[in-house]
């Protein structure tokens, strides 16, 4: 879920201006994975933007406070959730680790780096959010290490309904400070983007499985 209706729409408006969040339904994107995509997201550029970072670091603190009561860890998935993770720990006050996708194949072999305690209260930081798939292994793994996950907050998700059964099976609650509808939303108001190519992006979205 959003955190709150008109956070994401703002939070939208500043990752379209800054280009975190492109469309592009005419001449797609090719993901990582071979995916033609009419949207590409990279929310590290929000990092490089004073203004923008404070204010997403501020609503995402605003969101922890609201909705996850009494943490006492932050655990940021790697990569993408690592610097804002950093930032929401300082500014909550909490310690920090950050958790890869699989251990290292060197030194200590570490997957989950930084220091965790047995029934430690976490919140998982993540940027984004498309099948939910990496980030609930991340959660996984700091169960498995004996956290208590109380949530994850992250920046934008696709709205996938395979990401909120997944989310809801592991017991996870997600909150967003914004998502696909919103961008959406967004872009059409200020003349990104035009009725059609609203049902091009919505057609793309169904093709995941939504």
């Amino acid at each position: 879920m959003i955190y709150n209706k008109e956070v994401a729409l703002k939070t939208a408006e500043l990752l379209l201006k800054i280009k975190a969040v492109k469309l592009s339904p005419r001449e797609l994107f090719t993901w990582a994975s071979g995916i033609k995509s009419p949207i590409y997201c990279d929310n590290r550029l929000t990092l490089s933007y004073t203004e923008i970072r404070t204010f997403i670091r501020q609503q995402y603190t605003k969101a922890i406070e609201e909705l996850f009561p009494e943490p006492n860890l932050i655990a940021a998935v790697a990569t993408g959730g690592i610097a804002q993770g950093a930032l929401i720990a300082q500014e909550l006050g909490l310690p920090l680790v950050y958790v890869r996708s699989q251990k290292k194949e060197h030194g200590l072999t570490n997957q989950i780096e930084g220091e965790v305690r047995n029934g430690q209260r976490a919140v998982v930081i993540e940027d984004l959010v498309s099948t939910g798939s990496s980030s609930l292994g991340v959660v996984k793994t700091l169960r498995d290490a004996g956290c208590q996950v109380i949530g994850m907050a992250a920046i934008f998700t696709y709205n996938l309904s395979k990401a909120e059964k997944a989310f809801k099976e592991a017991s996870c609650p997600l909150v967003t400070l914004t998502d696909y509808n919103q961008i959406i939303e967004s872009a059409l108001q200020s003349g990104y983007i035009t009725e059609k190519e609203v049902k091009v992006l919505f057609d793309f979205r169904k093709s995941l499985g939504n």
